[in-house]
């Protein structure tokens, strides 16, 4: 009932959501964006970016913003609790994914990992970062 995607280049958010809307107009379409000034590797908030030529905002149905410390911590808790070596942009997928999910009394939230995380293991991200 309800897919989300992150806003990078858009191509997935826009790609897939065309589809979904396609086959099931009922699906919510869920865009998933940082604030303005963000530490979120590879995401995009779209009101201060340069806008990729995909991006469509008339696929969406809603946005769902989330800070750049709630994406780290959900990142961190996939590895520690669920053994998934994710990236930040991941942490904000389920970040997002779980405040959506909260909100409904029943439906089907899904969402897509864009990135692992073992290409941010010297970054702030896993800083710290222990068992």
């Amino acid at each position: 009932t309800h897919f989300l995607a992150t806003l990078g280049t858009s191509g997935t958010l826009v790609g897939t959501g065309r589809r979904l809307k396609e086959l099931n107009p009922a699906i919510e379409i869920i865009a998933i964006e940082p604030p303005e000034f963000h530490g979120i590797e590879g995401l995009k908030n779209m009101d201060i970016s340069i806008v990729p030529g995909i991006y469509d905002a008339e696929v969406w149905d809603r946005k769902v913003q989330v800070e750049t410390e709630d994406a780290y911590d959900t990142a961190r808790r996939l590895t520690r609790e669920l053994g998934l070596l994710v990236g930040q942009s991941c942490g904000a997928a389920m970040a997002a994914s779980i405040e959506v999910a909260r909100g409904l009394d029943e439906g089907v939230v899904v969402t897509v990992f864009p990135d692992s995380g073992e290409k941010y293991m010297s970054t702030p991200l896993w800083s710290g970062f222990s068992e």
